[in-house]
């Protein structure tokens, strides 16, 4: 969780006054802001998991040996890089892997992509 950023409080267009700090998801994948917080047996359904389930599961791009049903998600171009710019091998949990990797142990990332 986070309240603040460089040194400073968190800005509104951070998700002040506390936003969730996950950054091995894509943008689209992350909260934008925090307006409750309720404990649940289940996850629930998202909008993205609705709209296009087999595309973006809850966890989508945290294996990039998966790919996407319609691209690979094996190689990245790097955010600012020039289109010119080589692409990269993408790396599990989009280089997070000691931080996070034990938040996924036991899942079956080929499946629960």
């Amino acid at each position: 969780m986070a309240t603040g950023m460089h040194d400073d409080t968190l800005p509104n267009q951070n998700g002040a006054p506390l936003s969730l700090v996950v950054p091995w998801k894509y943008g689209f994948k992350s909260i934008k802001a925090i307006v409750k917080i309720r404990f649940m047996e289940t996850m629930p359904a998202t909008a993205w998991n609705k709209m296009a389930a087999g595309e973006y599961s809850f966890y989508a791009n945290v294996n990039p040996d998966t790919p996407h049903p319609r691209w690979s998600q094996s190689r990245e171009r790097i955010l600012g890089a020039s289109i010119f710019t080589p692409k990269r091998k993408t790396e599990m949990f989009n280089g997070y892997s000691e931080q996070v990797a034990t938040l996924y142990s036991g899942m079956d990332l080929k499946k629960q992509f």
